[in-house]
């Protein structure tokens, strides 16, 4: 009797072995770029107190771990050099093995915000990106640039699993990836020669509160989380819900850092924005256990767009101002302009089809600050202060980042002056000054110059950048007197 309860117990237990299994994060599976040079996240579920062993073919090393009290495993694994060769990587444990193949070893970058972001290269109902099918048709090919999207999606509790796949850059492939992100990845990818993969998590109209958890936003006192008001908004305006479905199952991936396209839906609240970005800044490089803050975090500008209904106060305008206030405030964090990037015709698209312009701007930062290669130009313009000539109604501006000068100085559009009537005209005279480094205006309307202004309305898109071809940031500053 003894024997067949031994027996009998042996066959269960061999069934429950046989049942048990790793399961591995969404983002840890075949055709995954990793963040060369550093300690990647390997991680997944198993059986409580299950041991883990990682191996990766490019060293042969194994990287050992326990799962925890509620299955959670996670192990840091070092990388090598980026390349373009294929490595696998085996994970075993708990009864079960697994391999994961196609793995490449790059640069890793996390793509966020509203729709500007998450618009795809085959563009929205009536807005397309522009030249896309150049693009789709020769794409740079899938061992150089791949994307997981994360779906859209909400939850009201933190979900620690997301659906997805890597995809690689290929013509049935492309269309539907992030165009700011695919630019951003094609222009790192030709300048560093190693692969380059973006996990794109963006949600369309999503406020900054939207990707903040909950945590922080019970601590302002406008935000109402109770679920009945929740449920009464509009979906994406939501808060935390996007951050809990979308953002928290993949943070601590391990990357290089963020790119940033968000701010319409924040617009009328500028008075918090640089704050609440702040915030959450702060938060996800905690998630990403960077307390160093050396994950750079890079933005991108507000485009020209008409509010509507139009109002008197300029709130895209005070929106942008807020964007660069946030990008001066955060650490290791910068802004790139995007005022020239637009057509007139676009004035009611919340969408303009410069997508690529966008991404390679982005990338220019990145490469700038990042990578070494401060040889590429990636900070634009910015008004210091604007102080009258003497004995004159000439206006000389101070302006940072030209040190070789502006792009012109005729038919500058959307720069303009004010007397103390607080009317304002356009320049009718500029010219660049070389030493000392000013660009002197005069409005042959305006004899008491008293502000002035550029690109400062919710649609006044601009043509004047340096010689690099990187465009002023807009302003709205009084004038000093000397």
């Amino acid at each position: 009797m003894k024997r067949i309860t031994a027996i009998i117990a042996m066959m269960l237990a061999a069934c429950i072995v046989s049942e048990a299994k790793i399961v591995l994060s969404r983002l840890v599976s075949d055709g995954m770029v990793m963040q060369q040079n550093t300690q990647a996240k390997v991680w997944g579920t198993a059986t409580p107190g299950a041991q883990i062993t990682v191996t990766p073919s490019w060293n042969g090393n194994s990287y050992r771990c326990k799962a925890d009290s509620d299955g959670r495993w996670t192990v840091n694994v070092s990388t090598p050099e980026g390349s373009y060769k294929a490595y696998s990587m085996t994970v075993k444990g708990d009864g079960s093995s697994i391999r994961i193949n196609d793995i490449l070893i790059g640069e890793v970058w996390l793509a966020s915000g509203q729709s500007n972001m998450e618009m795809p290269m085959r563009g929205f109902y009536n807005c397309p990106v522009e030249n896309a099918l150049e693009y789709i048709s020769a794409p740079a090919a899938t061992e150089k640039i791949r994307m997981f999207t994360v779906p859209v999606k909400q939850s009201y509790e933190p979900l620690t699993e997301v659906e997805g796949a890597w995809k690689g850059a290929e013509s049935s492939t492309v269309p539907d990836m992030s165009a700011t992100a695919f630019f951003f990845a094609r222009e790192l990818n030709e300048v560093l020669d190693i692969p380059v993969g973006i996990v794109s998590c963006a949600y369309g109209g999503a406020r900054i509160e939207s990707w903040t958890p909950k945590e922080i936003l019970e601590t302002y006192p406008d935000e109402d989380l109770s679920r009945e008001r929740i449920e009464s908004m509009v979906h994406y305006h939501r808060p935390y819900l996007a951050y809990n479905a979308m953002l928290n199952p993949v943070k601590g991936y391990t990357i290089k850092g963020f790119i940033w396209y968000q701010g319409c839906s924040n617009v009328g609240r500028h008075e918090q924005f640089c704050e609440r970005m702040s915030n959450l800044v702060n938060h996800w490089r905690e998630c990403w256990d960077d307390t160093e803050a050396e994950l750079p975090f890079y933005m991108v500008e507000l485009a020209p767009y008409r509010n509507k209904p139009a109002t008197a106060v300029p709130y895209y305008a005070l929106l942008r101002q807020a964007q660069h206030d946030a990008a001066k405030a955060i650490p290791n964090c910068g802004i790139i302009v995007t005022n020239d990037l637009v057509s007139s015709y676009e004035q009611d698209n919340i969408h303009p089809a410069r997508k690529k312009e966008v991404g390679e701007r982005l990338a220019f930062m990145a490469l700038n600050r990042n990578y070494g290669f401060n040889r590429i130009a990636c900070d634009s313009p910015e008004a210091v202060r604007c102080y009258r000539m003497q004995n004159s109604c000439e206006l000389a501006v101070e302006l940072t980042n030209t040190h070789n000068g502006l792009n012109r100085w005729m038919e500058i559009e959307g720069l303009e002056v004010a007397g103390s009537e607080g009317i304002f005209y356009p320049v009718t005279y500029a010219y660049f000054e070389w030493e000392p480094k000013v660009l002197r205006i005069r409005s042959e309307f305006v004899w008491d110059p008293c502000e002035v202004r550029y690109g400062w309305g919710d649609f006044r898109p601009g043509n004047l950048k340096n010689v690099e071809g990187l465009p002023v940031a807009p302003f709205h500053i009084k004038i000093d007197q000397e």
